[in-house]
């Protein structure tokens, strides 16, 4: 049977309605009790938690066959999961280099790393960009600019300028 376009039941809308709040209370209650680590800037192993977490409550909420409670225990699952990886990642460095990039540093004492810059698909144009974010308006010999574990760029000059 076709499915409708614009409306199907009152039901459904309702189920879509209460379901969606529940939802989200349950996964901005579970958020905030497993600490502010699951809040954080986010590197790659964060994204995937996040898009994992979005995934599901799309599915509770537009999954006639996903009960709340169902959804509620993957929420749970999936943050669980995170806070033991993030746990272990703090007491290993074993686990921590499984989840987590290293910064790298892109220009050094003023001088572009053209290694670094290709290996991490990163332009000299944003490393100027970056610069002018942070209020440098060119590069000294003092000057070093990091990409960080969450993607963003560092610019660090001495002087305490940066």
């Amino acid at each position: 049977m076709d499915q409708p376009i614009f409306f199907d039941t009152w039901a459904s809308l309702g189920r879509v309605l209460l379901v969606g709040s529940l939802a989200y209370a349950g996964l901005v209650l579970m958020l905030r009790v497993s600490g502010k680590r699951t809040l954080s800037k986010m590197n790659a192993f964060d994204l995937v938690v996040t898009v994992a977490l979005g995934s599901t409550l799309a599915t509770v909420l537009l999954s006639r066959s996903v009960p709340l409670v169902e959804g509620l225990a993957a929420f749970a699952l999936l943050i669980g999961l995170q806070f033991v990886i993030t746990w272990l990642s703090v007491r290993s460095d074993r686990i921590q280099d499984l989840v987590k990039a290293e910064p790298t540093v892109l220009v050094s004492k003023g001088q572009p790393v053209p290694t670094a810059l290709k290996r991490q698909r990163v332009t000299m144009e944003e490393i100027r960009a970056a610069m002018r974010q942070s209020g440098h308006a060119d590069m000294d010999g003092d000057t070093t600019v990091v990409l960080e574990t969450d993607g963003s760029l560092s610019v660090l000059a001495a002087g305490g300028g940066g």
